[in-house]
């Protein structure tokens, strides 16, 4: 599928279909996932693949659980139907110890975590994540990253066989869309991906985009786009 494709297609998917992923998407995903950029190419991050039926329902049972007796909202009902969970975590100590290197000690924040003013073991993983995401929409799955809830991540942590100190960062769920109501051949994700009004406009170019110093909008912005000629062979 052409990049820009991939891009555009990219949506968070809050349905899915309980049909499995292909093995084949599945090993190219994270294959991708591994190519995201690191600091200092330190690659502090692991992920833990959860696509056997007792696994995810281990995975939900840590995350989300039923104490009062509660049936599962329509978001729950969604997602929990994906039948591929990645967990993405990172690891500030393998950062830690990169940077405690001498071709990298003079570039280090400091010695401890809380030195750091940007906790890059996490901008890396989710910089992984995306790459799983737009990789499934390569393969015509859909996909959608959420966070476990602060006060379960000791649970899932340790339900998952998580080593002390790695953090979790979230979770991409993996699978076909549902399909809506009424209309087998079109995705639930084309429909309705979002609390409808609720959700808030995309921002434009001009409110994000700052030239030189904030608040500077760059007067390039408004030209049309042109899409890139292929490379020429040989």
């Amino acid at each position: 599928m052409d990049f820009d494709e991939v891009v555009r297609r990219r949506r968070m998917v809050r349905a899915f279909d309980a049909a499995p992923v292909p093995v084949e998407a599945l090993r190219r995903a994270l294959h991708r996932a591994v190519r995201a950029p690191s600091a200092g190419f330190t690659q502090g991050w692991d992920f833990v693949v959860l696509t056997s039926g007792v696994d995810r329902e281990r995975f939900w049972a840590a995350a989300t659980p039923d104490a009062d007796g509660a049936s599962p909202d329509r978001w729950l009902r969604g997602v929990r139907a994906a039948p591929c969970l990645v967990v993405v975590c990172s690891d500030p100590q393998a950062y830690l110890e990169r940077y405690s290197r001498p071709d990298k000690r003079e570039r280090a924040p400091g010695v401890g975590a809380r030195d750091w003013p940007v906790p890059y073991w996490d901008v890396d993983a989710g910089m992984a994540a995306l790459l799983l995401l737009l990789s499934g929409v390569d393969d015509g799955l859909g996909g959608l990253f959420f966070g476990v809830p602060g006060q379960r991540t000791a649970h899932v942590a340790a339900s998952l066989g998580v080593p002390q100190g790695r953090r979790l960062v979230g979770v991409v769920a993996l699978g076909y869309p549902a399909l809506a109501a009424g209309s087998p051949a079109v995705p639930q994700a084309e429909v309705t991906t979002s609390a409808g009004r609720h959700r808030p406009a995309r921002r434009a170019l001009a409110d994000v985009v700052h030239e030189g110093r904030f608040g500077t909008t760059a007067q390039w912005l408004d030209e049309p786009l042109e899409r890139p000629s292929p490379c020429a062979e040989g």
